[in-house]
């Protein structure tokens, strides 16, 4: 590993390079989707605000705020993936709900959120955060903000989610330009990630909660609930239009 203040440089860096891809992906791939300027720009809007919401809340929960203002440990405190994934994409689905839209817009999204993640989660492994628990693998990692000071080699979860999102990003890539599952891939990438969330959980040091399953296993189940029944419906209200023609 790099030193300390070389690795938050490389993760600042990094984080920022995140977040100009995903909006330069974004922004190119809006443009083909059927929706008025304003219409675009309160999706996009929603989508930041809905991914930065996500993100803090779990760990906002579960401070005590007594004595501290709530803006210190918004601004401050540790962020989620998976809860800015999904309130991303919550965001978006009530602001479309609310705007009447039911073009669907997903497949701009795909893309722009694998090649941030697979960047990002780059940023994490030079920033020595989200680590996962000790290993007597030969690619164990030494990460000096575990609590053992970096004595113990460690499973560098964040070089497996960039390998997972960086093929997920090609694999997103081929589906566009062969038309598979045009209106479905973020919902096939968003339940691929929660299957690959899911078991690599049994390898970070997350405290268990019910059924011995971390919050994140929990969360991992009940959101692809909550998208297979969103795919379900969608499927059934795309095959009655069909049966019932122009």
């Amino acid at each position: 590993m790099v030193s300390l203040a070389t690795g938050r440089f490389l993760h600042t860096l990094l984080m920022l390079a995140a977040l100009l891809a995903s909006y330069w992906l974004y922004k190119q791939n809006r443009i083909k989707l059927a929706l008025s300027d304003d219409q675009k720009r309160f999706l996009s809007l929603a989508a930041l605000l809905g991914a930065f919401i996500g993100a803090k809340l779990p760990f906002l929960l579960e401070k005590d705020w007594s004595g501290l203002s709530p803006w210190i440990h918004w601004l401050s405190d540790g962020k989620t993936v998976l809860g800015g994934i999904f309130g991303g994409y919550v965001a978006v689905e009530l602001t479309k709900a609310w705007l009447g839209i039911r073009q669907g817009t997903g497949d701009a999204f795909a893309v722009p959120i694998a090649a941030g993640l697979s960047i990002g989660r780059l940023g994490c492994f030079f920033g020595g955060c989200c680590f996962g628990v000790p290993t007597q693998l030969p690619w164990g990692v030494a990460f000096p903000l575990a609590p053992d000071q970096g004595v113990l080699l460690r499973h560098p979860i964040q070089i497996y989610e960039t390998l997972f999102h960086g093929l997920a990003l090609v694999m997103l890539v081929l589906m566009h330009q062969w038309q598979w599952f045009a209106g479905h891939r973020l919902k096939i990438y968003l339940l691929s990630y929660l299957v690959f969330r899911f078991f690599t959980e049994l390898i970070r040091p997350e405290p268990l909660m019910a059924a011995g399953l971390t919050a994140y296993q929990i969360a991992c189940i009940v959101l692809a609930a909550g998208l297979g029944l969103q795919f379900l419906m969608q499927s059934r209200s795309a095959s009655v239009s069909s049966q019932l023609g122009p």
